[in-house]
């Protein structure tokens, strides 16, 4: 459903991704973690046809996002960091919007559904503008679902939410991966997706250092029988490239050191 190959994005002289392949398919959950700077939104973005590459190919349920990118962009939701919404229109009148703009008919029932699941009924003829950060991003999230896309991407996608309409929205990414959908989730907070995600890409410096299943990772990752949870295993792979790099700049500015 997704099919990311030898994708790299420059900007001027800085490389932020560089070489990336990975393919996630339906009913996987992919979780997307790194340090700022790390790639990660660079690639969502590129994924949902936001950027454009400066090498490889990306494609959205088997179109290319470069070439084809209308019906990419039909098959998938992005869910950015920072949700723009527009501040006029009222709860509502998003969703007649998205249900508009993806040609929905008969999407009430859907749309009372959602904003029933994320507890945002009696909200519905409220303005964006009106709205708390933890309301605007559950809106979001309903916008996003509306069409049933098979392809889902969050760029943290927690942030505002309190504790249960967390539970919520794992719940709902679980179940859409259980209906065959393929995701995306990319998030600092680490363990939010410890146990949500079938699947981990951590990056470091926009290059892969993991890209697995959860078993492989945390097999990979076992001490000595102990294991580790996702918050050890990202310093730990992370720290292992900030190292090499290290060394490497070292032998760049003092090539006869010992």
């Amino acid at each position: 459903m997704i099919n990311v190959s030898d994708f790299k994005k420059t900007y001027g002289s800085t490389l932020a991704v560089a070489g990336l392949t990975f393919q996630v398919q339906p009913q996987q959950v992919w979780g997307l973690v790194g340090h700022n700077g790390a790639g990660k939104t660079t690639t969502m973005r590129a994924i949902s046809g936001l950027l454009s590459p400066s090498q490889g190919t990306l494609q959205v349920a088997g179109y290319d996002v470069a070439e084809e990118a209308l019906q990419a962009k039909a098959n998938m939701a992005y869910l950015p960091d920072d949700p723009q919404l527009f501040d006029a229109l009222t709860v509502g009148e998003h969703l007649r919007f998205i249900a508009a703009a993806y040609k929905l008919e008969d999407y009430q029932d859907r749309a009372a559904e959602l904003l029933s699941y994320f507890e945002l009924t009696d909200k519905v003829d409220t303005s964006a503008e009106e709205l708390s950060r933890g309301m605007r991003q559950k809106l979001a999230i309903c916008c996003a679902y509306l069409h049933d896309p098979p392809v889902i991407l969050f760029d943290e996608p927690f942030t505002g939410l309190d504790p249960k309409a967390i539970r919520r929205l794992n719940e709902s990414i679980r179940d859409r991966a259980n209906d065959g959908a393929a995701i995306i989730v990319s998030s600092h907070l680490l363990a939010m997706v410890e146990d949500l995600c079938t699947h981990f890409l951590i990056l470091s410096h926009g290059r892969p250092t993991f890209a697995g299943t959860h078993q492989e990772l945390f097999e990979r990752f076992e001490y000595q029988g102990h294991k580790a949870s996702l918050e050890d295993i990202f310093f730990r792979a992370t720290d292992l490239v900030e190292e090499v790099a290290c060394a490497a700049a070292v032998d760049i500015l003092d090539p006869v050191h010992e």
